[in-house]
C-alpha cells in the first residue's frame, strides 16, 4: 500500500483568535503560498461580552479595524462588512467615527466565521521544537460546544503567532471573596451577566478608574432610583482623569513611537510605563461628562445624590461582616490615612493582565532569552528572542508591553503589527509600510541629518 503523502508544515500557526491574531489571519489570507491556521479554544468568537453595555462606543475610530490602516481595500475591512450587510448608507448618514462596541463585536465575529484559516474549539496544549521537521510540533485538543473533549491532534508549523490575549485581573485582597459564589464580588468582565443581581443590592462599590469602571458606574447610576443611588466609585489614581486624546498626544500610539520605545534601555522603559497611565487607563471625556451631567440632573431638587466618588484610594483588604455585607479596608495615599467601607456588592474594573505563557512554552523555556527581570525579550519584528538552535520564529501579540510600550494593546496598531509579521514571514514587503507615521520626532537620531540642516535634531556619535 502506498503511504499517504506527508503533509508539509504550516508556514504559520496562530495560537488564539482574538482581535490581534484575527488581524494577522485577515492580512495573511490570500497571500500567495502562505499556509496558515489559527486555533482558538473558544467555540465561537466573543469580544468582551460582559461590557457590551447599551450605547457604549469604541475609544478608537472605526479605521482601527483589523486591516484598514495597512490595506483599506481588503475584503476584511469594516466598510466591506457594512457592505455585505447592506448598511453602508445608514452608516454614512449616522456620521459615526466611533462606532458602537456591539457593532464592532459583530464585525469581528463576521471575520472570524468567514476566514477559512480560523478554527474554533481547538485548544493548543503544548508546543515543542522538532529539529527533525525543522518546525514546531503543536499538540492540540478538539472541543465540543460545551467544552467536552472530542479528540486530539498534532500539527507542525515553521512559525508561531501567540495571541492568547489577557485575563481579568482581580487584586489579591479581593481574590478570596471573588472566588466565593456567595458574596457579590465580580470583575467588570462579568458585569452584564450579573447586572440584575447588582441592581437588587442596597449599595454597590465600583473599584477602578479606567473606562470600564466609568461605564459601569454610569450604567448603574442611570438605572438606580433617584435619592437611593447607593453608589461608590474608588480608584487608586490621583484623579478620575480623562484619557489623553489630543491629536499630538495620540501620536504615542504610532509605529514611530513604538520603534522609539523599543530602542530605549530596559530600565528606562520600566520607569516610563507607569507614568503613562493616562494614555491607557484614563476615561473618555464624554463618559466623564455624562457622569457629571447625570449627577447634576439628580441634584436639581437641592439634594446631593447618594453617590461617592473618591480617587487616591487603594483597597488593601476585604472581609464579610456578621450580617453578610462586604467590608473593604482602604488606604488614602496622599493623606496617609486608613479607613473602611461597608457595601453589599463590588464590581472590580481592575483591568486585565497578559495570560502567562510558561505552561504553553515549557518545552521552549531553555531557549527563550530573557531580560534582567526574567521577561522574554521581544525583537522589533514582534518575535521572541530565541537561542540559535530554534530556527523558527515565535511572534507575540499583546504580550510585549515591556518592550513595545503603551500601544501594545491598542487596536489602532493591530493592522500595522500584523503587517510587520506577514512581511517578516514572507521576507519581502508584502504590505508596504510607511517610514514615518507621526509629526512628532521621538528622540535624537530619529531622522537622518547628515547635511547639518538648521533646526533638525541629530545624534552625535563618537
Amino acid at each position: 500500500m502506498t503511504p499517504a503523502p506527508r503533509t508539509p508544515p504550516l508556514d504559520l500557526l496562530g495560537v488564539g483568535a482574538g482581535p490581534f491574531n484575527l488581524s494577522l489571519a485577515a492580512l495573511a489570507d490570500g497571500v500567495p503560498g502562505l499556509r496558515t491556521a489559527f486555533h482558538e479554544q473558544r467555540t465561537a468568537f466573543h469580544w468582551h461580552p460582559g461590557l457590551l453595555i447599551e450605547g457604549t462606543t469604541l475609544q478608537v475610530p472605526f479605521l482601527a479595524d483589523l486591516v484598514s490602516l495597512v490595506e483599506p481595500t481588503s475584503p476584511w475591512c469594516y466598510l466591506n462588512y457594512l457592505k455585505t450587510r447592506r448598511r453602508l448608507f445608514p452608516f454614512y448618514f449616522a456620521e459615526r467615527f466611533h462606532i458602537h462596541r456591539s457593532e464592532f463585536d459583530n464585525y469581528l465575529r463576521w471575520v472570524s466565521t468567514e476566514l477559512p484559516s480560523t478554527h474554533f474549539g481547538h485548544r493548543v496544549d503544548a508546543i515543542a521544537w522538532d529539529a527533525g521537521e525543522g518546525a514546531f510540533a503543536v499538540d492540540f485538543t478538539r472541543l465540543g460546544p460545551d467544552g467536552e473533549t472530542l479528540g486530539g491532534g498534532l500539527t507542525h508549523a515553521r512559525h508561531l503567532a501567540l495571541g492568547v490575549g489577557t485575563a481579568p485581573y482581580v487584586p489579591e485582597p479581593l481574590r478570596a471573596l471573588a472566588a466565593d459564589p456567595g458574596p457579590l464580588v465580580l470583575h467588570s468582565a462579568d458585569y452584564l451577566a450579573q447586572r440584575d443581581r447588582l441592581l437588587a443590592a442596597r449599595h454597590i462599590t465600583v473599584v477602578g478608574s479606567g473606562q470600564s469602571g466609568a461605564e459601569v458606574l454610569l450604567d448603574l447610576l442611570r438605572l438606580r432610583p433617584e435619592g437611593a443611588e447607593g453608589l461608590t466609585w474608588l480608584a487608586r489614581t490621583p484623579a478620575f482623569a480623562p484619557m489623553e486624546y489630543s491629536k499630538i498626544g495620540l501620536e504615542q500610539f504610532t509605529p514611530d513611537y513604538t520603534r522609539y520605545f523599543h530602542g530605549l534601555p530596559q530600565a528606562t522603559r520600566d520607569r516610563l510605563l507607569p507614568s503613562q497611565w493616562q494614555l491607557y487607563k484614563g476615561v473618555s471625556g464624554d463618559t466623564l461628562g455624562d457622569i457629571h451631567d447625570e449627577l447634576y440632573r439628580r441634584s436639581l431638587g437641592g439634594d446631593w445624590p447618594d453617590v461617592t466618588l473618591t480617587p487616591g484610594i487603594e483597597v488593601t483588604g476585604a472581609s464579610l461582616t456578621d450580617g453578610g455585607r462586604i467590608r473593604l479596608a482602604v488606604e488614602h495615599g496622599q493623606q496617609e490615612a486608613r479607613g473602611s467601607l461597608t457595601t453589599d456588592a463590588v464590581v472590580l474594573a481592575t483591568g486585565y493582565r497578559e495570560r502567562p505563557l510558561d505552561t504553553l512554552l515549557a518545552a521552549l523555556d531553555p531557549y527563550i532569552v530573557r531580560d534582567s527581570a526574567g521577561r522574554p525579550q521581544v525583537d522589533e519584528s514582534q518575535r521572541l528572542v530565541l537561542a540559535p538552535e530554534i530556527e523558527g520564529s515565535v511572534f507575540v501579540q499583546n504580550a510585549e508591553r515591556h518592550t513595545h510600550g503603551v500601544g501594545t494593546p491598542d487596536l489602532g496598531l493591530a493592522a500595522w503589527r500584523s503587517a510587520v509579521i506577514v512581511n517578516t514571514l514572507t521576507g519581502k514587503e508584502t504590505y508596504p509600510l510607511p517610514d514615518r507615521t507621526a509629526f512628532t520626532t521621538f528622540g535624537l537620531g530619529a531622522t537622518e541629518d547628515r547635511g547639518g540642516v538648521p533646526g533638525r535634531l541629530a545624534e552625535e556619535r563618537s
